[in-house]
């Protein structure tokens, strides 16, 4: 099967909305300060500036159409960390060094290509930013000695719902089967995303935490009040007001506190969360994190969710209070008054 035919066919299954063909390598780049390993992707350039969306959009400096000029050196789309460490710019010569490209009596031995730096683009994430190339297929080819004008390493699809690429990925190994196979962004980054979900649950502990110390505070609050306004619970109570009036009273008062509490807390934690996610002034060190900033994703689920359990936390605290509001005897109370 031609390499068209299949992504016309890949194109056919539902969900997926593009496909394009890539060749995956790692190597060696030098430039005028330095060298260091590459990992380097041929791209379609037909299709690239659909599927690479991501990393067109945050070019820089330079054209990504560049890769692939008419005339003069192939050009080659690099990351802003990689330029500052082999100190490159648009423009710039620098070599590819590709291990095991070209086959001789002697073996397998090295080939250099020089190429110009079209384009710097930078994603925010170290990972990409200090190690990805980007050139045309057929500079990709050449470099790894392969003049077969379909090979590919593989087609790169993208999807209608990146949420459910594993459920498309599956269907895709159904429709094609072997020799064919598929590998998803969540399977890729299995690790990353546990150490996520556990980062996750810790820091809903802590906000749990942090409600239940704030939910005592009421709790204190209100019994101060309790024995302040004993006399009055108790003219109150004489008066004819019930029990469960009183109760109702404290209770109203304590999920009052609750409330306003919340309210104030989600009105300055989204306005912060906004202002983060629209300047990200917050610098992470790009070395030891994969993002050199401090990504905000906001879930109406986990709003909703720290909302409802702090107004019901501080519910809950007025219990307490309320019952022993409730519970004072009118004639003890007004005894000594």
């Amino acid at each position: 099967m031609s390499l068209e035919s299949l992504r016309q066919r890949i194109l056919a299954i539902p969900d997926i909305t593009g496909a394009m063909p890539f060749i995956y390598t790692e190597l060696m780049v030098s430039g005028p300060r330095g060298v260091k390993g590459l990992i380097l992707r041929g791209v379609d350039m037909e299709t690239a500036p659909e599927i690479l969306h991501g990393v067109v959009t945050r070019i820089t400096s330079g054209n990504f159409a560049d890769i692939a000029p008419e005339t003069g050196l192939p050009g080659v789309v690099i990351g802003k960390e990689l330029a500052s460490r082999i100190g490159a710019t648009v423009g710039a010569r620098i070599n590819l060094l590709a291990p095991t490209a070209q086959k001789n009596t002697a073996g397998f031995t090295p080939k250099v290509k020089t190429a110009k730096v079209a384009a710097i683009f930078s994603t925010g994430m170290y990972e990409y930013d200090s190690s990805l190339g980007i050139v045309s297929l057929d500079m990709a080819r050449d470099l790894l000695g392969r003049p077969d004008g379909d090979w590919v390493t593989g087609l790169e699809l993208t999807v209608s719902d990146v949420y459910k690429a594993d459920v498309i990925a599956e269907r895709v190994n159904l429709e094609l089967g072997p020799p064919y196979y598929m590998r998803n962004w969540m399977e890729m980054n299995a690790s990353l995303f546990a150490a996520l979900k556990l980062e996750k649950l810790g820091m809903a502990i802590m906000v749990t935490l942090i409600i239940l110390v704030a939910s005592f505070s009421i709790v204190t609050a209100l019994v101060m009040m309790v024995m302040e306004k004993t006399r009055d619970i108790a003219i109150l109570m004489s008066m004819g007001a019930t029990r469960r009036a009183i109760r109702r009273i404290f209770m109203f008062q304590g999920l009052v506190i609750g409330i306003v509490g919340t309210a104030t807390g989600f009105a300055l934690g989204l306005g912060i969360c906004f202002l983060l996610k629209r300047y990200q002034f917050i610098k992470l060190p790009p070395g030891v994190y994969s993002l050199d900033y401090l990504p905000i994703l906001l879930q109406w689920s986990d709003l909703i969710l720290v909302a409802v359990g702090s107004v019901l936390l501080c519910f809950l605290a007025t219990l307490y209070p309320a019952g022993r509001a409730a519970s004072l005897e009118p004639v003890e109370a007004l005894r000594y008054e």
